[in-house]
Order: C-alpha cells, then sequence, then structure tokens
C-alpha cells in the first residue's frame, strides 16, 4: 500500500415489487417524505421564505399535488425542492491502486472517502469530476467510465461515481483532507468508509476490476 500522507504533510399494484428490488419497501416513499406530518429531516432548513413575497413557507398538502410540498400561504408559490448531484471519482493509479482521502471535515471528518463534490450549473459531470479530484487531492485524474449512479434520500443527494485514471498532479493535503493514500484493492479500509454511497461506488467499482476481492460487510440503513 503506498502512501501520500505521512510523508508530506409504474402500476400501483406492483410498486411494492419494484422498491424491493431497490432494497427497500413497499412504504418507502411514505417514510421518506412523511404526508401530513412533520417536514422530512432532509428538508428541514433547506427552505424557509418564499422566494416571491417572503412569507414563511409551510410542508403540507397542496391542492393538485400529489405528496406533501413546501407552499406559501400569502402568493400561493410553490418552492419544489429536487435532489442536488454529487459527482465523485475512483481515483486508480498505474499500479492498480485506489486512493482515498481522510475527510477533514464534516460530515465524515476523520473517515475515509473518494474525493467528490457537488455539481456547478457551469460545468460538465467530467468537469466537476476533474476539478473535484484536483481541489481535494491535489491529483489529475481523467474520467473513465461511469461506476455508479447512488441515491442518498436522507441528504437529498443523488451520487454520480467516475473510475478515473490519475494522470499527473500531486498529492496534495488540506482542509478538506487530513491524509491522502493510494490502496491496494486488497487494503481498502472498509471498516473506516464514510459513507454508504462511498462504500457501494468502490464495491462496485471491485466487482468489474477485481472480482477475485470481496468487500468487508457493512451494515447501512438504506
Amino acid at each position: 500500500m503506498a502512501t501520500y500522507s505521512s510523508s508530506f504533510d409504474g402500476a400501483a399494484d406492483g410498486l411494492g415489487e419494484v422498491l424491493d428490488a431497490f432494497g427497500r419497501g413497499p412504504d418507502a416513499r411514505s417514510t421518506a417524505i412523511p404526508s401530513g406530518g412533520g417536514v422530512p429531516p432532509w428538508l428541514a432548513g433547506m427552505l424557509n421564505y418564499c422566494s416571491r413575497c417572503g412569507t414563511e413557507l409551510t410542508f403540507g398538502p397542496i391542492e393538485g399535488e400529489d405528496r406533501d410540498r413546501l407552499g406559501c400561504a400569502s402568493c400561493g408559490h410553490i418552492a419544489y425542492v429536487n435532489p442536488r448531484l454529487v459527482v465523485t471519482t475512483i481515483p486508480v493509479t498505474d499500479a492498480g491502486e485506489v486512493v482515498l482521502l481522510r475527510r477533514g471535515i464534516e460530515p465524515g471528518k476523520g473517515w475515509w472517502a473518494q474525493p467528490g463534490g457537488f455539481l456547478e450549473v457551469d460545468e460538465t459531470v467530467g468537469e466537476a469530476a476533474v476539478r473535484e479530484t484536483l481541489e481535494e487531492t491535489g491529483l489529475v485524474v481523467q474520467p473513465g467510465e461511469i461506476v455508479g449512479l447512488y441515491s442518498r434520500l436522507e441528504a437529498a443527494v443523488v451520487v454520480l461515481a467516475f473510475e478515473a485514471r490519475v494522470v499527473g498532479g500531486t498529492p496534495r493535503l488540506n482542509p478538506e483532507a487530513l491524509e491522502i493514500r493510494a490502496f491496494l484493492p486488497e487494503a481498502i479500509p472498509w471498516p473506516g468508509i464514510a459513507f454508504k454511497t462511498s462504500y457501494w461506488a468502490i464495491r462496485d467499482w471491485l466487482h468489474r476490476r477485481r472480482p477475485d476481492i470481496h468487500p468487508a460487510d457493512r451494515h447501512w440503513d438504506e
């Protein structure tokens, strides 16, 4: 294992079956978005006031909508909230090592993850992959195949993971990365992985590139 850190600081009847195929129960939608109850945890604090008139928004049933939403009782504006896209990479060296960083900020401070961040409005997903990897590790990568697309309902994000070949740069620590290491596939620190989406992405990459290696089992709340 190489180290970069220590040396340089459809139909309703079929809904349950469809959701089960994604590892979620038939009532997954109702538990993710409570009907008539409080604001979902992932939505709390995201939007508070109407962008049109400044009135405080309320969460609940709205005529013509098939689910509870944030709305303005004053002007009738509906504040639609959609998941944000996070673009990540699995940087791979010429030696077949996977580069991970130990996060220096929350969430997941002190835990391992692959580089990534939110897509900006003026860039492609490939450009975001290159930028985020460079910002967080100092490495230049060339994005390749898409490893997977993963949902985190509790965070209201969709995570896109690229396989990315390391083609240049110098590993560089920064406030977001306490440590940067290149791990052989056999030495990936599974118990220390920060996010279930990181775990899933690295696992799926291994299934393609190193099917002889089986990741340590982790149980996540899906």
